[in-house]
């Protein structure tokens, strides 16, 4: 067995009533884990892109998609990389703040490029969209501010061209 990496699946599917039902389902079965998953129209209302992310080996990864590609409703799969893709999260994180600590806040979301999306006495939320590592990095920031709560998407992502690997139902 190789090592376990995390990969991104983009797959195409009938936008068919059930159809993420099946395709979790499935995952849990085979005892693989979703690490995130989204779910999003495309630029034809009869089919969606699903964005998983998954840990695993190589061969994982194979038998991963060989079952998902055996569903009716999968058109194609493609397995992303990250130099020939796009790959975004968005992720808000509620922080304590004060009087005393708001100005820095603010600076570590200008650093990011982030955005306050509200404010109280006793918190402010920041909303910011990234590559996963940017989320990862802002994310350790925060956490000298004390987390009061997070919310992260998961990966959405597309391939930049035709280069990524491809595999047809």
């Amino acid at each position: 067995m190789g090592e376990k990496k995390l990969e991104v699946l983009s797959v195409l599917v009938n936008n068919n009533y059930g159809v993420l039902t099946r395709i979790s389902s499935l995952f849990g079965r085979r005892g693989y884990n979703i690490d995130s998953l989204t779910v999003s129209n495309t630029d034809d209302p009869a089919i969606s892109r699903i964005t998983i992310t998954v840990q695993g080996d190589p061969h994982e990864v194979e038998q991963i998609v060989a079952q998902t590609l055996k569903l009716e409703e999968v058109r194609e799969i493609n397995v992303l990389k990250p130099l020939h893709s796009v790959m975004r999260e968005i992720v808000l994180v509620k922080v304590r703040a004060n009087a005393q600590n708001r100005s820095q806040i603010r600076e570590v979301a200008e650093i990011y490029k982030a955005s306050v999306v509200d404010l109280s006495p006793t918190s402010m939320i920041i909303e910011l969209t990234g590559k996963p590592t940017k989320i990862n990095a802002f994310i350790r920031v925060m956490e000298e501010f004390d987390i009061v709560e997070m919310c992260r998407t998961g990966i959405t992502a597309m391939p930049r061209n035709n280069v990524e690997e491809i595999i047809r139902g």
